[in-house]
């Protein structure tokens, strides 16, 4: 989900504000406000982000869990010299 740099920037953009409303998030970028719901859709298909209807407007905000849980893998990979050693069942 994150291998789009627009996902990307959408995530760091709710990191920043905390929540924001779809169509302020589709006015940051140069694109129709179709293609920021369809990123939205996959962010939220893949639980990154997290969204509430309020009326006509959709508000949505970054998932503390799934950031925890990315933060802990990343960390697993960068960190944990055991994680990338070929397995013997590779062979």
């Amino acid at each position: 989900a994150l291998a789009h740099p627009i996902r990307v920037e959408i995530i760091k953009i709710l990191l920043k504000k905390g929540e924001c409303i779809s169509g302020d998030l589709a006015e940051s970028f140069d694109k129709a406000h179709s293609t920021i719901s369809e990123h939205l859709k996959i962010l939220k298909d893949a639980n990154l982000i997290l969204g509430a209807i309020d009326g006509p407007k959709r508000c949505y905000c970054v998932n503390p869990e799934a950031l925890k849980e990315m933060k802990r893998l990343i960390n697993l990979l960068i960190f944990d010299p055991e994680c990338c050693k070929p397995s013997a069942k590779a062979k």
